[in-house]
């Protein structure tokens, strides 16, 4: 099937940016789980594993409309400690939100519905999913305090380990 141009290559765009947060949460959770911050560690680690399905959307997408997938990672932002992390992945999820609609727009005005389709979806699993999580983390540093806040999610982690 062969689709417009700009379509795959907006869609090898918003790959990268899916394959940035992908690594992104996954040096985040990462970091949750070496300071023992389980519940963090639980929940970023599900976003990581949404970015990776996000992603295999996008490229199973491009490969059906006749293009070639570009595994170019876009800039990720690491942070230093949980507030910082939180809100390099809030910002994260902003530009993603911006990027998804400017992509819908294009598949409106280049008649690709489908694609189009793919993207409100998962534009909504970014803003009342992964966007809303991240600012009631950060509204509840607000309210609670920052030690109060790391207290209430402090758990074992439960990684699975690779012996390979």
């Amino acid at each position: 099937m062969k689709s417009s141009q700009k379509v795959i290559d907006y869609l090898n765009f918003l790959l990268g940016g899916e394959l940035g947060a992908r690594d992104q949460y996954f040096i985040h959770a990462q970091m949750y789980a070496e300071w023992s911050f389980g519940k963090l560690y639980d929940r970023i680690y599900h976003e990581m594993q949404d970015e990776t399905g996000h992603a295999q959307l996008l490229i199973q997408r491009i490969l059906m409309l006749g293009g070639k997938p570009n595994m170019q990672v876009s800039e990720i932002h690491i942070g230093s400690d949980v507030p910082s992390m939180l809100k390099s992945d809030l910002e994260l999820e902003y530009r993603v939100q911006e990027h998804l609609k400017e992509g819908i727009a294009l598949c409106e005005t280049e008649r690709d519905y489908v694609t189009r389709d793919i993207l409100v979806r998962q534009l909504e699993d970014t803003e009342q999913d992964h966007a809303h999580w991240l600012e009631k983390q950060l509204r509840l540093i607000d309210l609670m305090g920052l030690q109060n806040y790391l207290q209430s999610v402090t758990a074992e982690v439960n990684q699975q380990v690779n012996t390979h």
